[in-house]
Order: C-alpha cells, then sequence, then structure tokens
C-alpha cells in the first residue's frame, strides 16, 4: 500500500466482536440516563441527589482507568473483556433491585467499573487491528453503540407508558453483556487481543501503519512528538463533549417536561432525537475523517451542538424539541471518538495508558457534569441550568482547533528534519 493511498476499514469478525463493548454501553447509557428523573421519583430523591449517579458513575470509571490497563497486561485482552461484561451483567441486576439511594449508587459505580473496562479495552484493540483507519473504526464502534442505544430511550418511554417503569428497559442490558461475554471467551488470543503478560507492540499498544512498515518497526527512526500540548487539547475536548452528551442525556428529559409540558414517557423519549443525531453522525464522519483534517471535524461539530442547543431552548413543543436534540447529536456524536482518536494518535506505543488518561479525564467530567447540571436545575431551572450547554460547546471548539493547529505545525516540522523512513530502517 502506497503511503499516499487512502486507508480502508477493513470488517473481520473480531472487529464486530470488539464492537459489542459499545453496543452494550450504548444501550445502558441510553437507556438508564433519560431513566435518571424517573428513578429520582421511585427513590423520592431530589436532582442533586439522582445527579450523584453520575458521580458514581465518573467513580467507576476512574477505577477502570488504573484497572483496566493492569487487568489486559496481567490477565490479557481476551479475559478483561470477559470480566468487564459478567461485572455488568451482576450490577445490572443489582441495580434493578434497589430500595434506596446508597444501594443505588454501589450499583452504578460497579457498573461504571465494568463498562469502562469493556470500552477501554476494546477501543485500543481496534486502534491496534486497524492501524491508519483507527479513526474510522473507533468512530464506527461508537456509531454502531448509539444506533443500539437509539432503542434505549424509545424502549423506556414504552415501558414507563405501558405501566411498567423505567426497569424492563435498562434490564436488556443485563442480556446483551452476557452475549458479549461468550462471544469473546470465544475469541482466539494474539494481536490485538493480547495474551497476558505481553510487551511491546504485543501488549496491544497504539500501533499505526507507515507506508507498508509497522509503526514499531519505524519507531527508532521517526522522532517522538516535542510537545505534549496537543494531546492535552484533544484530552480537554474529550472531557467537553463527555459533559455535554451526560449533561444533556441526563437531564434533557427535565427541560423538555419543563418547557413543553409533556409527560414523562413521551419526553424520556425525547431523548432517543439525540441518540439518532449521533449514531448518523457517527457513520458519517467515520470515513469523512480518512479525507478531512480529524481535528477539522471536530472543532465543527462543537459549534453544531451550539446550533442544536439553541432549538431546543426556545423549543415549547415536544417535536421541536426533538428537532434540537436530533441537530445536537449531529454534534456530540462526532466529539468522544474523533477527541479519543486524535489522543491515541499522539501517544504512539502508548496507547493502553492514553486510553487510561482519557478514561479517566472523562469520567472526571461524567461525575462532574451531571451533578452541577442537576444542582443548577434545583436552584433555578432546568431551562436556565442549560445555559451552560454552550458555553462548554464553545471551550470544546477552541481547544480542538487549538490542537490541530499545534498538531499540524508539529507535523511539518517533524517530516522537515526527518529523512526519509525507508531510507532509515534499510
Amino acid at each position: 500500500m502506497p503511503a499516499t493511498s487512502t486507508p480502508r476499514l477493513r470488517r473481520d469478525r473480531l472487529t464486530f466482536t470488539l464492537y459489542g463493548s459499545f453496543v452494550v454501553w450504548g444501550w445502558l447509557l441510553y437507556s438508564f440516563n433519560p431513566s435518571v428523573p424517573l428513578l429520582a421519583d421511585d427513590l423520592g430523591i431530589t436532582h442533586a441527589q439522582a445527579g450523584l449517579h453520575g458521580t458514581a458513575m465518573a467513580l467507576g470509571g476512574i477505577l477502570a482507568a488504573f484497572v483496566s490497563p493492569w487487568l489486559v497486561r496481567g490477565r490479557g485482552r481476551r479475559a478483561a473483556l470477559v470480566t468487564s461484561c459478567l461485572l455488568i451483567v451482576v450490577s445490572v441486576l443489582a441495580m434493578l433491585l434497589a430500595v434506596d439511594l446508597a444501594w443505588s449508587l454501589t450499583s452504578m459505580l460497579v457498573l461504571a467499573l465494568g463498562g469502562n473496562v469493556a470500552i477501554a479495552a476494546a477501543q485500543p484493540a481496534l486502534v491496534v487491528h486497524h492501524g491508519p483507519a483507527a479513526s474510522a473504526a473507533v468512530t464506527e464502534a461508537n456509531g454502531v453503540g448509539a444506533a443500539v442505544g437509539l432503542v434505549g430511550p424509545l424502549a423506556v418511554g414504552a415501558s414507563v407508558a405501558l405501566g411498567w417503569g423505567w426497569r424492563p428497559a435498562v434490564a436488556v442490558t443485563a442480556l446483551l453483556a452476557l452475549t458479549c461475554a461468550i462471544l469473546y471467551s470465544r475469541l482466539p488470543v494474539g494481536g490485538a487481543m493480547t495474551r497476558a503478560h505481553a510487551t511491546g507492540p504485543e501488549s496491544g499498544e497504539a500501533v499505526a501503519l507507515v507506508g507498508d512498515l509497522p509503526a514499531s518497526a519505524v519507531e527508532a527512526a521517526v522522532p517522538r512528538p516535542r510537545s505534549r500540548i496537543p494531546a492535552w487539547c484533544f484530552l480537554a475536548a474529550l472531557v467537553a463533549g463527555v459533559a455535554l452528551e451526560f449533561s444533556t442525556t441526563y437531564w434533557a428529559t427535565d427541560l423538555v417536561r419543563e418547557q413543553t409540558g409533556a409527560g414523562a414517557g413521551i419526553a424520556a423519549a425525547t431523548t432517543a432525537g439525540l441518540v439518532l443525531g449521533m449514531a448518523t453522525i457517527r457513520f458519517i464522519v467515520g470515513p469523512l475523517s480518512l479525507r478531512v483534517s480529524p481535528a477539522m471535524l471536530l472543532a465543527g461539530s462543537f459549534l453544531v451542538s451550539v446550533l442544536g442547543w439553541a432549538v431546543l431552548w426556545t423549543a415549547t413543543t415536544p417535536a421541536t424539541a426533538i428537532v434540537g436534540l436530533v441537530v445536537a447529536g449531529l454534534g456530540y456524536g462526532a466529539q468522544y471518538p474523533l477527541s479519543v482518536s486524535l489522543l491515541l494518535a499522539t501517544a504512539p506505543g502508548s496507547g493502553d495508558r492514553a486510553q487510561g488518561r482519557a478514561t479517566f479525564a472523562g469520567s472526571v467530567a461524567v461525575g462532574v457534569a451531571p451533578f452541577a447540571l442537576g444542582a443548577l436545575a434545583d436552584a433555578f431551572g432546568a431551562h436556565q441550568a442549560f445555559l451552560v450547554v454552550p458555553v462548554i460547546a464553545l471551550l470544546g471548539a477552541s481547544v480542538a482547533a487549538a490542537g490541530g493547529r499545534l498538531q499540524r505545525r508539529e507535523v511539518a516540522v517533524l517530516v522537515a528534519d526527518t529523512p526519509p523512513v525507508v531510507d532509515r530502517v534499510r
């Protein structure tokens, strides 16, 4: 393959199986998050207390940031994936049986640990497996998760309308996780499915291709990035994107109820508009990122989310709110996969560690953003609380654009200072 050719995404058994982690996590997020206001009603707690589920999810993610690299190295990637899925099954069942806030929060912490390990183990595996097409693979994987999750809010709305409550919809997560555990257990060990105690390229850390040569073969010939600033910019963009997504999925139901007078079932179902936008753009932006600068796409996605917020914030009917959520989803959907792909690209040979940092930072955003917005909603109402959304989006656009500029400048310097790769490898 010539070095100048456009990378192609090749989908095989391993690729589709790794997508399973995103299916499980997508269903959980988009069925449980819109149910948070309904859970608050069931347990008789305030919005701020219900927002603590985001904090519990964050703590589970922070634990996963440390547990996942250790588990992958010590037990191998397949064992890490199987273990994480089984942990999801057990914790979902515990969540469904929760009778008070403490029980519910503990279940969410364990659930988030399992879910984040599943993603943190699968995502670098996709990067290793697909090399220069990694941005497309990671984006498509997140798109598959969002597409499956699209049914989540609809399932919640239908379940509530039938008088069953939100729990049956969330229970599907356990069935999906059990299925994935079985599929992962049947994968052969080797390659991206790293063995226990593997080191170097076999460890499952990010591997890209330079022309026909693996990056590991030319690592000594290619100078490392001179600055960590682009990585910090993309990490900040990731935090902004996660904060926007989780704040909106947690509290859009409440905003729609407050502004349009819609019932609980209809309001919860409108969140499907957000997931529809997210799923749609991920299938578009994945292939597009192989032709257009991913950093430019990332900065633009934040601006699109501001437009969606404006429509949602001014909506007075459920139909208009759905339109706003769809447009916002077109922005939100590109933000996490592009930012994490860009972040992993700044860390050749250190993919699992970079993924750990991303998991840690994203988990902090999950913990702070929904709780903060819930507290603001208690104090000022959901409508006024949602004014923080465009502020976060504009900050995200700024750091994404800055990271892209710095990255292009650094690549230009590296290319100018580095002799041809093939000559140096010889």
